[in-house]
């Protein structure tokens, strides 16, 4: 071992995992306790609004997590006002806050209405002498004193022993024992700066754990959040503090949702509904302006997408050979890609989600210029290879939706837009309101449509690809139709007309040709 005062760290000659082989896990082993809320949200720059605070406790509720942490009730009045929003809403999950280890804090959160609250004490000397400037004495005393309190007014108790993987192990386990002794529901081993290995996290919560019910709150500085929260629960904890899409300070907390997913695929346990992982991600990075990493595992945008065609051809023969679980296990769909590394079987794949058959000459000359473009480092959309496709033919098609003109304004008062479109051989004009200019124009270029052409935006992405305060913008989207769906990019100085183009070209692509049917014209809302 090597120590830095009382923190301990394990040396590469003892690097050893041998641990999880003998774990066993089984439904009902596993609880998690979702944090997004409290500490998620003290991520840099990040502040949720209590009706997003309120949509994402919803959400979490109906995926089955046992626990949610709504907030810190001794934060503000305001915060208070957020966490009692969340505990009106009669979920079946306990609803709790964050309270330091004052009597105050927990009067405070006693206002709010919660079903329990994590009392946070210091554990490690660190914290114990130049944070709060006591005694590990002093701290056992008052920890036992604060427990005992809370248990009389009906609260369940989690006691965390903050920056615990960085304090001595037999203090840290005379913490938990004096708050057990005072009713203490559970203690919680917490690697608060993400210091420890898995092997250290095994050590405390098998000591811990000799005492009561013990969870494990890891956070991912080294890279390791994941992994430490399952050696905290092979070493027998049973209840899992994270964060949707891992936010949180500095390298965030561990991901709920890859750990739900390891546990899910690795041991056969389900503490939550998989099936809404990806729509819990989406919404979190949504409501907090965090965007996901392309590559992340579960909800990144390449977590199911396959390019290659070596890839593509091997997944549309058998769809698990390269993938370790199917995406439908968490809410997704596989995505075939287009780009320099597209092959035949890809490109005629995607050809054929279009109702596109072509000979071999033709799709060869095709996927030839589908890798000439992705060499230029462009993302080749559906509008793009269907553009091939046609030119390849000799084939042309004649536009049957265009914008012709838009203007939209925005500033203290309501965003508003209008826009002039052609449709078949009609011109249309509307306006229309909405939360900001783009959401405006979208209103504007539905009502143009008319009610009886519906579509729906499926995904909107957008970049800027140009510095400085003339940036040209890129904006991707993915809009759909009944069953059939298209995506397209469109890039101006101008985000709203990038975003107006880029749907109308994908409408206009889901769109039958003018010809192929007298009953396809877009009828007029009249």
């Amino acid at each position: 071992m090597k120590s830095d005062g009382n923190e301990t760290t394990t040396t590469d000659s003892e690097f050893s995992m041998d641990f999880f082989s003998n774990t066993t896990l089984s439904d009902g082993d596993v609880q998690f306790l979702d944090t997004t809320l409290r500490d998620g949200e003290q991520a840099p720059g990040v502040s949720l609004s209590p009706d997003q605070k309120a949509d994402i406790a919803r959400r979490l509720d109906r995926a089955g997590v046992a626990a949610i942490e709504a907030g810190s009730a001794c934060t503000s009045a305001a915060e208070r006002e957020t966490i009692q929003r969340v505990t009106s809403l009669g979920l079946d999950a306990r609803i709790t806050s964050f309270c330091r280890g004052v009597q105050r804090d927990v009067d405070l959160a006693l206002d709010c209405d919660v079903d329990g609250v994590h009392i946070v004490v210091p554990a490690s000397d660190r914290h114990i002498e130049g944070k709060v400037g006591s005694t590990r004495e002093e701290v056992v005393e008052t920890t036992g004193e604060l427990v005992a309190y809370a248990k009389e007014q009906g609260l369940w108790v989690e006691v965390i022993g903050e920056d615990g993987s960085r304090a001595d192990y037999d203090y840290l386990e005379a913490q938990a024992e004096a708050a057990f002794d005072a009713g203490a529901d559970r203690f919680c081993f917490a690697d608060t700066v993400g210091h420890s290995s898995p092997e250290a996290v095994y050590r405390g919560v098998d000591r811990l754990a000799d005492h009561g019910p013990v969870g494990v709150h890891t956070h991912d500085d080294l890279g390791l959040a994941v992994t430490n929260a399952l050696a905290g629960l092979a070493a027998g904890a049973d209840l899992v503090h994270g964060t949707i899409n891992g936010i949180g300070e500095r390298a965030g907390n561990v991901a709920l949702e890859e750990v739900a997913i390891a546990l899910w695929h690795c041991y056969g346990v389900e503490p939550m509904a998989t099936e809404s992982l990806y729509d819990l991600a989406a919404t979190v990075s949504e409501a907090t302006g965090v965007r996901l990493p392309p590559n992340k595992a579960v909800s990144g945008e390449n977590a199911f997408a396959h390019e290659s065609g070596i890839h593509t051809d091997g997944t549309l023969k058998d769809e698990r050979m390269y993938e370790p679980y199917p995406p439908e296990a968490v809410g997704r769909e596989r995505r075939l890609v287009l780009g320099k590394h597209a092959g035949r079987a890809g490109v005629r794949a995607a050809l054929a989600e279009h109702d596109v058959e072509l000979d071999d000459d033709a799709l060869a000359a095709v996927v030839e210029r589908v890798k000439t473009l992705g060499e230029k480092g462009k993302r080749v959309t559906d509008a793009d290879l269907l553009t091939i496709a046609e030119d390849v033919r000799g084939r042309s098609r004649e536009r049957r939706v265009e914008l012709l003109d838009l203007t939209a304004a925005s500033g203290q008062g309501t965003p508003s837009a209008s826009v002039r479109l052609r449709v078949d051989d009609d011109e249309r004009s509307a306006a229309g309101t909405g939360s900001g200019p783009v959401d405006a124009a979208m209103s504007a270029v539905r009502q143009a449509l008319g009610s009886e052409f519906s579509f729906h935006l499926e995904s909107y992405h957008v970049d800027a690809i140009t510095g400085g305060t003339d940036a040209v913008v890129t904006v991707d989207v993915e809009v759909s139709r009944g069953d059939h769906s298209v995506s397209v990019s469109a890039s101006d100085a101008d985000i709203t007309v990038a975003s107006v183009t880029a749907v109308l070209d994908a409408l206009d692509r889901l769109l039958p040709a003018a010809d192929t049917d007298e009953g396809d014209t877009v009828p007029a809302d009249d």
